[in-house]
């Protein structure tokens, strides 16, 4: 569905409105390389396509004039826990709001199947701050510790912070 707000549009002028909608499959390429960017600067982990594919279901993106601008996954834990994760705004999408919508979308997903929190490791704790995260000890997400961190090459150097969302 089209986004009303007017601030959104690109650098280049363009006028087309975003539209924040799940993720298809002829998406997961343009993911893919939005996703490659970040990791490229060690701000995120190198996802292969392999494994967008399998977890396409988990994306939503925001797409501007025929391309995806956006992206964002929600990943399940438990019944409690799930985790806003690829979360990446192309550069010259960046400061018109896009991150936030990704994240009000995959904390309505969330809440909509029954998860209580949502948390999410981080460079930039201020954005989720503003969206009503809180700053956590990593060690009170075990889950996501054991789950995927102790395979992460940043295991025992983690530079990330965590935070957390209580949802409603």
């Amino acid at each position: 569905m089209p986004l009303p707000d007017p601030s959104l549009k690109a650098n280049t002028g363009e006028q087309a409105p975003p539209i924040l909608r799940a993720a298809a499959i002829h998406d997961v390429v343009y993911i893919h390389d939005l996703l490659e960017t970040y990791a490229n600067m060690g701000n995120l982990l190198p996802r292969p396509m392999s494994e967008l594919y399998r977890h396409l279901r988990d994306f939503f993106v925001i797409e501007i004039n025929g391309r995806v601008a956006a992206c964002g996954a929600l990943e399940i834990f438990t019944e409690n826990l799930g985790e806003v994760r690829s979360l990446v705004v192309a550069d010259a999408y960046k400061a018109r709001g896009l991150g936030k919508l990704l994240v009000e979308r995959i904390a309505d997903e969330a809440r909509q199947i029954g998860l209580r929190r949502l948390m999410a490791l981080t460079y930039v704790p201020a954005f989720f701050h503003k969206l009503g995260f809180k700053t956590v000890a990593k060690d009170t997400l075990p889950e996501k510790v054991w789950g995927i961190c102790l395979k992460c090459y940043k295991y025992n150097n983690c530079d990330e912070t965590a935070v957390l969302l209580e949802l409603k």
